[in-house]
Order: C-alpha cells, then sequence, then structure tokens
C-alpha cells in the first residue's frame, strides 16, 4: 500500500512540472507605415533578459542582424544574428519583443523602404 502512494506521489510531482506555455497566435503581418512584412509571434511570458552575444565590429557593405530570443511554444530560443548585405533605398529593422494586452509580441525584423 506504502508503494502505491509513494508511486502516485512520484506521478503527480512529475506531471506537475509539465505545465506548457504555447503560443497564442502565429500570423503574417505587412505594416502599411513602414512595409516589412513579419511573423508575428505572441508568448505569453516575457524573453529573458540576458545577452546572447556581443556585436561585432563595423563590416562595410553589411549591416548586422542582431541576435534574438524566439518563443517556440514551449521555451524560447536563442537566434543568433548574422550579416546581412546592404539594400540601397532600405534600411534594416532589428527583432525586438513588445508587450500588449494579449502577451509579448516579437516583431523579427527586415528590410523597410
Amino acid at each position: 500500500m506504502l508503494l502505491r502512494y509513494t508511486a502516485l506521489m512520484a506521478v503527480v510531482v512529475v506531471a506537475s512540472g509539465c505545465v506548457q506555455e504555447r503560443v497564442v497566435h502565429e500570423r503574417r503581418v505587412v505594416e502599411r507605415a513602414a512595409p516589412v512584412e513579419y511573423t508575428e509571434v505572441v508568448a505569453s511570458q516575457p524573453p529573458p533578459v540576458r545577452v546572447i552575444e556581443v556585436e561585432p565590429i563595423h563590416r562595410p557593405g553589411y549591416v548586422w542582424s542582431r541576435a534574438y530570443w524566439h518563443w517556440d511554444g514551449r521555451q524560447y530560443v536563442a537566434v543568433h544574428g548574422h550579416w546581412e548585405p546592404l539594400r540601397p533605398g532600405y534600411h534594416y529593422v532589428h527583432p525586438f519583443w513588445e508587450r500588449r494586452g494579449d502577451g509579448w509580441h516579437l516583431h523579427a525584423g527586415g528590410w523597410a523602404s
């Protein structure tokens, strides 16, 4: 009898750690003010505050796309930065998170005219 209660308690303890946060919704968005197309991800909790990487020294002809945290439906995952070749007539919008009424919104960034 004691063994059954011990096993039941073990299952309850393990299962209690299985709470899953999820993406509230994910959709493609095109902003009208600055035409940038991106996928908007909404997470129920804020991204980590720790830095993923240090931005490298300027490279002529390129812009550094900063690292950011992406919500995969369960946890935040680091997306490392990379170099983007400059596009004449456009400016680069870096990835960022914004808090709104329904959660945290990721603007993954991209080129805007």
